[in-house]
């Protein structure tokens, strides 16, 4: 067995699920510097102003807005993504039908073989809050060709309403497990967070929520502030009843709505950083279970988390007396990794390639063997490249854009 601390995501936040950051104004980040070309000859002047011409042209039909659209309908830059496009650099074309979000192009290279998938809006970061509903359409849209269900990581920039009211106009086949990403002595982000997940089941119902997850990496992130890694230590207890105080009134929150049927509450975490008594206040839990952080070989990635996790998640869990369902939280391959220092575990690379093995061999063997599961991770997520660099940002299925990446979703229908 790996080195246990290895053996989970580094303490850096998932999407939504750590620190947030004060500033992720994409102005920020570096641009590359473009060379300039020199026009030679007044013929090949032309041809460019004439290619210029007909480009514009293009892109304006193309992005023209319907004169109908609500203040909500983002900008053509970024309202316009959709799997179809095959080069990552193509322009990705609308839904076939942007007035009747029911009505959208199904890519046939997507199989709805996935378990269930992690997700987080694009934008829904504080304090900045750029998801916008048009977007998050986009992506059920794309997900529901995945996946029947979704988990995300917080509540903040009104996600929660804003994937509820997805599911509802796209009237697709999917469950989201909504969740509260709580801070250690910060009761304000509960609370914002808390009333956020309230008014978005009191306005939607509860047809569509499979769960509300309390925390992420609450307990991993306690233990590393105060400098131990023994969940179930005395300092590890400690963490672990400020915790469960945030699960057992959500638990309350919950059952003062009178709700027509009962909601689980969850919890999730790093998978060897689980406190007993957190999963004994719990009726779920999801366990980030990372391969590559335990610098394993990508051939043997799948079989490294399934027994990882039965290991140390499912096993433990049938010894509490509420047994509860242990759900692996977390689980891919990055693609590529924005330094060389980090572009190998030490056994495998990050690469395309490489996220096509773990694919083949994890995918259709966890369905197989009744593990319930939430790939990491739906698409590319710059922001966590800008700000930590590294393998961070490149752990998607799609490309940033929304174009799926040169791989072949393995056939095998999810339970």
């Amino acid at each position: 067995m790996a080195n246990p601390q290895a053996a989970v995501m580094a303490p850096t936040p998932t999407p939504n699920g750590g620190e947030y950051p004060s500033d992720l104004s994409l102005e920020k980040a570096q641009t590359k510097k473009r060379s300039k070309l020199i026009l030679i000859g007044s013929i090949l002047a032309v041809v460019c102003i004439v290619a210029i011409a007909v480009g514009v042209g293009v892109a304006i039909s193309i992005n023209k807005k319907n004169s109908k659209a609500t203040p909500a309908q983002p900008s053509s830059t970024s309202g316009s993504n959709n799997s179809t496009s095959k080069n990552p650099k193509d322009p990705i074309p609308p839904p076939s039908d942007p007035n009747n979000p029911t009505s959208f192009e199904k890519d046939p290279r997507l199989k709805r073989s996935f378990y269930g998938m992690a997700y987080t809006p694009e934008g829904a970061l504080i304090p900045n809050c750029g998801a916008t509903l048009p977007q998050v359409i986009q992506d059920i849209q794309l997900l529901s060709q995945l996946t029947k269900r979704i988990r995300l990581y917080g509540a903040d920039c009104n996600q929660s309403a804003l994937v509820l009211e997805a599911i509802k106009r796209t009237n697709v086949d999917m469950t989201v497990y909504l969740a509260n990403y709580v801070l250690p002595n910060d009761n304000e982000t509960y609370i914002r967070q808390r009333d956020l997940i309230k008014s978005a089941i009191e306005t939607y119902g509860v047809d569509h929520i499979s769960g509300v997850t309390v925390g992420n990496e609450y307990m991993l992130n306690y233990l590393t502030d105060h400098g131990s890694d023994d969940p179930n230590s005395a300092i590890g207890n400690a963490g672990a009843r400020d915790l469960i105080a945030y699960i057992q009134d959500t638990r309350r929150m919950l059952a003062s709505m009178n709700l027509p049927k009962t909601i689980p509450v969850g919890n999730s975490d790093a998978g060897y950083y689980f406190n007993n008594l957190v999963l004994q206040a719990v009726d779920y839990g999801l366990s980030n279970v990372h391969a590559w952080f335990a610098h394993v070989t990508v051939d043997v990635a799948a079989t490294w988390t399934y027994e990882s996790f039965q290991e140390q998640n499912v096993e433990v869990a049938r010894r509490l007396p509420n047994n509860p369902t242990m759900y692996i939280a977390e689980a891919g391959w990055p693609t590529q990794s924005s330094d060389l220092a980090h572009a190998t575990n030490g056994a495998s690379e990050a690469s395309i390639a490489n996220l096509q093995i773990f694919l083949d061999t994890f995918v259709c063997q966890a369905n197989t063997n009744g593990t319930g599961y939430f790939y990491f991770e739906y698409f590319d997520e710059k922001w966590k490249d800008i700000l930590y660099g590294g393998v961070e940002g490149w752990w998607g299925l799609f490309h940033q854009n929304r174009t799926l990446k040169a791989i072949t979703i393995p056939d095998c229908p999810a339970p």
